[in-house]
């Protein structure tokens, strides 16, 4: 069941990141009970995000509740939540009263904009932390305003994915010293590390402040995207030289006029050229072309086309539960896979079997359910 198998860890329920995290962990193998709110509507069926794991649905405004997730916790190796600063402490949840229940708890924290500073307590979202960071004034074109990439820099690769990594590191070293801690994963902090090669580049005085201008942001026409003749659209990676000399070999161009590659004064001009030429085949045409081949070439795929396609079809790199089709889990393990067991459930449908699995007593369930803490 992955590598994780045998680390149970507690999500204290909330939106987009956090799930993302939780997702990540049970995917590899953890697992990973999911705290939700007493009388929370609607099932998650259809959502993704929370797929792989047990739900136990808990009134925390009640004293046996906050006790009841605190007994959880006893049997955990992590926990992790993502409210505001203050919230879980005010909650009776905060991260000195279950590292005093379970000193060896690796305690996860994720917020936009961190555990402290002058906007910790601010609301936000991905494209604030991300305009924070620098990663968003450095996407979109030329003269252009600024483009938000989905939310997958702020949320999902600098909040949700960072916090999955930071847990996994405070569980490993805790297994050596014995003691848990507290990992605060800020959305602005992570979407930071992601341009940590940007910042090399910049003091290298290899990355210009003008969006859409240098090499990797659309700039260069040897790294771009260019629409087909029948509006379709695909995209190139040519940047190493023998790379190059195959894009201009496959598109059937001259190689003494695509020679000073770069050269970024004539970027504009070759671009021009590119998009023309480009332009004269399908995209279905442009992949018998040039698809498979050392060019860097892929069509540009809708989430609706990219299951089908026959690389991803081979490696199974997506799956269908419930009539949902979504990614599967990532990266793989030779010996430990990792799978999905079970798609996401109700809110609080787990109940039961999961406090009996944590050494609650029926007699206690039954109690707890009939005062409606669970």
């Amino acid at each position: 069941m992955g590598p994780l198998a045998g680390f149970r860890i507690i999500e204290l329920a909330g939106i987009g990141p956090g799930p993302f995290c939780g997702m990540m962990l049970s995917d590899m193998g953890a697992e990973v009970i999911r705290v939700d709110r007493l009388g929370a509507g609607g099932g998650r069926g259809q959502d993704v995000l929370v797929r792989n794991r047990r739900s136990i649905a808990v009134d925390l405004k009640k004293p046996e509740g906050v006790e009841t997730v605190l007994r959880l916790v006893e049997t955990a190796d992590g926990l992790f939540e993502g409210f505001r600063p203050g919230v879980t402490e005010r909650l009776g949840l905060g991260p000195d009263t279950c590292l005093e229940r379970n000193p060896r708890l690796v305690y996860g924290r994720m917020t936009g904009w961190g555990q402290e500073g002058p906007m910790a307590q601010a609301a936000g979202h991905d494209i604030n932390y991300i305009g924070l960071s620098g990663a968003l004034h450095a996407i979109g074109r030329p003269g252009e305003k600024p483009v938000p990439p989905l939310n997958l820099v702020g949320d999902f690769g600098g909040g949700g994915m960072l916090l999955a990594f930071g847990m996994v590191c405070g569980m490993l070293e805790a297994q050596k010293s014995g003691k848990g801690q507290v990992v605060d994963a800020a959305m602005v902090d992570g979407a930071a590390t992601l341009m940590s090669m940007f910042f090399t580049m910049g003091a290298a005085g290899m990355f210009k402040d003008q969006r859409g201008t240098n090499m990797l942001d659309g700039g260069a026409h040897f790294y771009d995207t260019y629409e087909t003749k029948d509006g379709k659209y695909v995209c190139i990676g040519s940047i190493e030289p023998q790379f190059y000399a195959l894009l201009v070999e496959k598109a059937g161009l001259d190689p003494e006029r695509f020679k000073p590659q770069m050269d970024q004064g004539q970027w504009p001009a070759l671009k021009d050229e590119l998009v023309a030429v480009f332009k004269t085949k399908t995209r279905d045409e442009w992949c018998e072309i040039m698809e498979g081949t050392d060019v860097c070439f892929a069509p540009v795929l809708s989430i609706f086309e990219a299951p089908d396609h026959p690389h991803n079809k081979a490696r199974n790199s997506f799956i269908e539960l419930d009539g949902v089709v979504q990614p599967a889990p990532s990266p793989r393990f030779s010996r430990t896979v990792a799978e999905v067991s079970h798609a996401s459930p109700r809110p609080g449908q787990d109940s039961e079997a999961v406090l009996g699995d944590c050494g609650f007593t029926a007699d206690e369930i039954a109690a707890l359910k009939s005062s409606q803490v669970i």
